[in-house]
């Protein structure tokens, strides 16, 4: 693409008698190659001899030296790593940007990428391509900010600024660990191989160089942790070891057709704030277990507090549109509120929160049980015994919680810190209603008398 950049017709030009564009030469392209290693930028530049033929020297007056490109014409392709104070104010055509799942704050990353996106910015032709493997959650960097970003956009969360994200994943079902050994299970060990290998070839793509046997087997090597295979190999968004669901493991779950329809049997989770982290209300359909994030407030959208009387008026709302039969609650920054439904819903609600009370779950005192509930969550995402809708928030969410292990044997969630800005209110609240649902399942078992399989 450097190359193309520099040599070929990548600008537009003029729309011909069909209305089709028609492209033109940039006259002053300069490309900057750009990583954070001298190391990276050094394995680029080693392609380029290779790629470039004695002909096109000829053609372009190329001079290729070490770190740069020279070209007929002062156009240039030129190598540069993280010293933003040397970027600044330059005005190149086009940037890439290579490997900015590394790009972190400890080795200038951002502020290279900060310097980056200024410079193409003031240039209104100018811009950028960033490449990266999957990143490491946790670690922010541009490739993991960026793909925050994507999401947010995704979830009409922020302005969509154009950014174009585009990737090949093998499929979230593709099996690594689950792989039973080939002593056990012959026949499954078999099958299991020929799914790796045939996700592999999703997350190859058009680099069909790379053979897909060797790398199948590296993958099997148990001294490769299994996280590093997924991130490097199949280019999936993996989860820290701490993570609580892995971000390939909520997605098997995900139905995209799933649609909460007026009067469908539902129940509930809440967890309120009133300015530190978000609010959310989710629901989990009784008939087959679906998560529904009915609304989640960040309270930097209302002026850095949520707005409980809006809160207020979607729980009435949603207990108009939907047969909500279960309703778990948080008191924490919401307790008169709780009341106030307690009073208002206590009749239409078929179980209770917590013992004495239908609505009432003060998290505070229910650690045992909440740590139980996120288990049995954990479980049915293992089993793929429940689904969701896909929704971005609470994808962020899932992925943003991390195991929290109990004084109780059980292992609960929490944030990485707890002064984390990624926020996990959202889970918290889909463990709620699932486990709200669970409650109704048992109790219709236990009137009816009859056996019955729980998702």
């Amino acid at each position: 693409m450097a190359l193309v950049e520099l040599c070929g017709p990548v600008a537009f030009s003029h729309w011909d008698d069909y209305e089709a564009p028609i492209a033109k030469n940039r006259r002053n392209a300069w490309i900057q190659v750009a990583a954070v290693s001298q190391d990276q930028t050094d394995n680029t530049f080693l392609l380029f001899p290779q790629m470039i033929t004695d002909k096109l020297k000829v053609e372009q007056g190329l001079e290729v030296l070490k770190r740069n490109i020279f070209a007929r014409g002062g156009r240039l392709i030129q190598g540069v790593t993280s010293n933003p104070l040397a970027l600044e104010g330059k005005r190149p055509t086009f940037v890439i940007m290579n490997e900015t799942q590394w790009w972190l704050e400890n080795n200038n990353g951002h502020k290279m990428y900060d310097v980056i996106d200024g410079n193409t910015t003031k240039v209104r032709t100018s811009r950028y391509l960033a490449i990266c493997n999957a990143h490491i959650p946790g670690q922010e960097s541009i490739g993991q900010r960026m793909w925050d970003n994507y999401q947010k956009v995704q979830a009409k969360e922020a302005v969509d600024t154009g950014l174009l994200y585009d990737a090949l994943e093998a499929p979230a079902d593709t099996p690594l660990s689950e792989i039973p050994r080939q002593s056990i299970d012959p026949e499954g060990f078999d099958k299991g191989v020929q799914m790796l290998v045939e996700g592999l070839k999703v997350a190859r793509g058009d680099s069909t160089w790379l053979d897909l046997d060797d790398i199948a087997l590296s993958c099997l090597d148990r001294n490769n942790a299994v996280s590093e295979s997924r991130r490097k190999f199949l280019n999936q968004i993996n989860a820290t070891e701490d993570s609580w669901i892995a971000p390939y493991e909520w997605e098997a779950c995900r139905s995209n057709d799933a649609v909460l329809l007026d009067g469908d049997r539902i129940t509930l989770g809440f967890d309120g704030s009133k300015s530190d982290d978000f609010t959310a209300l989710v629901a989990c359909r009784v008939s087959d277990a679906v998560i529904f994030p009915i609304k989640v407030w960040d309270p930097e959208d209302y002026g850095g507090e949520i707005p409980k009387e809006q809160v207020d008026a979607m729980v009435d709302f949603v207990f108009a549109k939907y047969d909500v039969v279960g309703f778990r609650a948080d008191v924490k920054e919401f307790e008169s509120y709780v009341e106030a439904w307690t009073a208002r819903f206590k009749k239409r609600l078929k179980v209770k929160a917590s013992p004495g009370n239908p609505v009432k779950f003060d998290m505070r005192g229910q650690t045992k049980q909440f740590s139980l509930d996120c288990e049995a969550f954990l479980d049915s995402v293992l089993e793929q015994a429940l689904s969701h809708n896909g929704s971005p928030i609470l994808k962020a969410h899932i992925e943003n919680s991390h195991r929290n292990p109990t004084k109780f044997g059980t292992v609960s969630i929490r944030k990485a810190t707890k002064d984390s800005p990624r926020k996990i209110d959202a889970a918290v609240c889909a463990v709620l209603a699932f486990a709200s649902r669970q409650d109704f399942m048992m109790n219709q078992n236990n009137r009816s008398g009859k056996v019955m399989v729980l998702r």
